[in-house]
């Protein structure tokens, strides 16, 4: 009979063995197959027994009902033991057996003996026995349903399947277990719920860890899924169907896992949210008894520290010194506001999950905690900022001391500068250390008022706790003020020295710059006469023109003079300020014969200059008179022709300096090119001139002409009167011959007149 309290790990070396095994491959009734595979070694059948025994207790009911088939392998076995084997099988599971296929060797056994014996005791067995070889097993068995010692495709790994079986049992057996152990301590606590607020621990510890043993079971769970969905949807290829895996949850009771995960789910949730109950209680026991430690340190050693130590230091140094103190204080402080951070998130958990007793004690162990805490880290901080704005006084004054320092040595130091940029330099630097010196004392003053300030804002004490450092804040207030009025008194005395030694440099500042603008006045002049020489050189080439050119020279020389009035303005201030500053002139000396001599230069260049745009301007006008009358006279042309030749005379003169250089306008190229506009209007003049003579000469030649055309018409008109009287004398000479001689002398008159003519 089938034992279901049978474990595998009792018969674990008979299962190695492999003497039987569920191959989970099925016959045509839906069936088990279970096969025994018979070895040439001598087969125990005490463990054959018990490994059936253990594999007939792994399918359920419902399954065995189907019924099993049985294949015997006998091929490497003998007759007498594959009988013995059969006729275990009555013992063993008779109502279960439908079918015992016996796998026999070729032609090895008897036939009629084997068949005759088996057909014999069918009847007794109580199942079907047939002999056959392995190739004729698939009459009986769907070759997918078969492992491949039969020349199936049902794939079966014994050891695989056994490890997976040790697993499935191991977790039966612990969360079995497990549920038990986690029952009793969930129905203990119940029944004991008057004396959980006293419970220091957290009850009895489970014999297995919860969540290892769920941990085995979803992974067991996840396993026989993914083996069921791989044999059953997919993971064999045999003709009659997919193949079959042994894991499947007729084989291994994939509900039973289901269940007992989800019961222990159940109770282990039950479980956590005990210890955490229990755990809860023990917080709020360890809270209370950091809180109080926190509180009794803060208000005990912390505060007398703080207390002990209100000085502000007379120096940088001290205060520096008093500062690395106070540092020394705040990081033992540090170490319990640290833990009063950890108190308080420990809290905060605790609230947000808490009952309303509890809440309302957390919310007092916070407040009074959260009180104590701040106000001493107000006082840290008070003195904190004491101390730094203590470290910025000292700093300051001891900056401003050498500030005030510096300044003193400099305004003690003589001044002997080479040039103005050098005294320019200096008082730059005297206005920049001045400026110093008042930002300095103005940081100092702010500092001093932000020091006490700062102390008469730190927390006040108790009234008794406040009567031992009291006496310390005046003498500090009497020390802040004494070293501001100090540093006062030093500002005021070098701001009188700064005030003359500043004086005395703008003056020679300005000593230096008239100088300097003179030298410079004297350039511009001399640049002037260079532009004058060079570049006026040109005339107008029509008398507006000359007379604008006039103008703007005219302009030129005003500021010419402006320069050399600004010049000699320049030399007579650098005189004063050397008097005033009883030093000699530098360079003013030298300055004012240069000045004066480049000016004549100038004026002489000028006045030349003048002239001979005037000339140009008498040229110009002239001959666009004469150019433009109709009517000119010789005298008037002649007059512009001697203009023009006194112009070009004039322009290849040179300039004779009062010191008898001589100096030109422009290059001989610019000359000619000023002289061409005044030579093409010469030439202009003297075709003026002659087209006067030509109309002279026309004039003439006309009254010559008229003169022959009467005397032509006088002829001819003579002529005809003699043809007429010779026609007449013609007619007459018969009728009148007497007349002939009167006639004959009137002609004769006639031709002498004409000839005379």
């Amino acid at each position: 009979m089938s034992n279901v309290n049978m474990e595998a790990t009792n018969i674990l070396p008979i299962l190695k063995k492999k003497l039987a095994f569920l191959s989970g491959g099925k016959d045509r009734r839906s069936g088990l197959i279970l096969t025994i595979p018979l070895s040439s070694d001598q087969t125990s059948m005490e463990e054959l027994s018990a490994t059936l025994d253990y594999l007939l207790s792994i399918p359920s009911e419902k399954c065995k009902a189907r019924g099993f088939t049985v294949i015997v392998d006998g091929r490497k076995s003998q007759w007498n033991i594959v009988k013995t084997v059969v006729l275990m099988l009555q013992n063993v599971i008779p109502a279960e057996v439908s079918l015992v296929c016996v796998v026999k060797p070729d032609e090895f056994w008897d036939k009629k003996v084997t068949h005759f014996c088996f057909w014999k005791e069918k009847d007794r067995l109580g199942f079907e026995v047939i002999l056959v070889s392995a190739n004729k097993l698939t009459r009986y068995i769907e070759p997918c349903q078969l492992t491949d010692d039969f020349g199936g495709s049902l794939d079966y790994d014994h050891s695989d399947w056994l490890s997976k079986r040790l697993v499935f049992e191991k977790f039966t057996k612990e969360s079995t277990s497990l549920l038990d152990e986690l029952s009793v301590i969930n129905e203990s606590d119940k029944s004991s719920s008057v004396e959980k607020e006293k419970s220091a621990d957290c009850a009895l510890l489970p014999s297995f860890d919860p969540e290892t043993v769920l941990q085995t079971g979803h992974e067991l769970l996840s396993e026989l899924q993914q083996r069921r969905f791989n044999g059953s949807e997919g993971g064999g290829e045999g003709k009659g169907g997919p193949a079959w895996c042994p894991m499947e949850e007729e084989l291994l009771a994939q509900p039973q896992v289901m269940k007992l995960l989800d019961s222990l789910r159940e109770q282990y949730t039950k479980y956590q949210e005990l210890c955490r109950q229990r755990n809860k209680r023990t917080q709020l026991d360890e809270i209370h008894a950091k809180v109080m430690q926190v509180v009794t340190w803060l208000q005990g050693p912390g505060s007398e520290l703080l207390k002990t130590h209100q000085e502000i230091g007379d120096s940088m140094r001290a205060a520096q010194a008093l500062q690395q103190k106070h540092e020394e204080i705040e990081s033992q402080h540090s170490e319990w506001f640290a833990v009063y951070v950890e108190l308080n998130q420990q809290i905060a958990a605790l609230l947000s999950a808490g009952e309303e007793e509890e809440v309302l004690e957390l919310k007092a162990l916070q407040q009074q905690l959260s009180d104590v805490c701040y106000r001493q880290a107000a006082q840290l901080e008070g003195r904190q900022n004491v101390l730094q704005a203590a470290q910025g006084f000292h700093t300051t004054t001891q900056e401003l001391s050498q500030q005030l320092d510096g300044l003193l040595g400099m305004l003690c130091a003589d001044v002997a500068p080479a040039d103005g940029a050098s005294i320019q330099q200096n008082l730059k630097l005297l206005e920049e250390k001045l400026q110093a010196v008042e930002a300095g004392l103005s940081s100092l003053r702010q500092k001093g008022t932000l020091l006490m300030e700062q102390m008469c804002s730190q927390p006040a004490w108790t009234l008794e706790e406040a009567e031992s450092p009291a006496g310390e804040q005046p003498d500090n207030a009497q020390h802040i003020q004494g070293v501001m009025e100090e540093m006062q008194l030093r500002k005021q005395r070098c701001e009188d020295m700064v005030d003359v030694r500043r004086l005395k440099m703008l003056q020679m500042v300005q000593l230096f710059k008239c100088e300097e603008d003179a030298l410079q006045s004297v350039e511009w002049l001399g640049e002037l006469m260079d532009a004058l020489l060079k570049t006026h050189v040109r005339l107008g080439d029509d008398s507006q023109e000359n007379r604008t050119m006039l103008d703007k020279h005219r302009k030129f020389v005003d500021v010419a003079q402006s320069t050399y009035d600004y010049g000699r303005q320049l030399l007579q201030a650098t005189v004063v300020l050397c008097q005033s500053l009883r030093c000699t002139t530098r360079s003013s000396g030298d300055t004012l014969p240069r000045l004066n001599r480049v000016w004549k230069q100038f004026s002489v260049s000028a006045e030349e200059r003048q002239q001979r745009l005037e000339l140009a301007l008498s040229f110009h006008a002239a001959a666009e008179r004469v150019l433009q009358q109709e009517c000119v006279d010789a005298e008037s042309l002649d007059e512009v022709d001697s203009s023009g030749k006194t112009l070009l005379d004039r322009l290849t003169m040179p300039i004779i300096f009062p010191d008898g250089s001589e100096q030109y306008f422009g290059t001989p190229g610019d000359t000619a090119a000023a002289a061409e506009s005044v030579r093409e209007r010469l030439l202009l003049v003297e075709e003026r001139r002659l087209q006067l003579q030509e109309a002279r000469l026309h004039n003439d030649d006309d009254e010559e002409e008229e003169e022959e055309e009467e005397e032509e018409g006088l002829h001819n008109g003579q002529e005809a009167r003699l043809d007429v009287i010779g026609e007449e004398l013609s007619e007459k000479e018969e009728q009148d011959e007497e007349e002939e001689g009167e006639v004959g002398e009137q002609v004769e008159d006639l031709e002498r007149a004409t000839q005379d003519c």
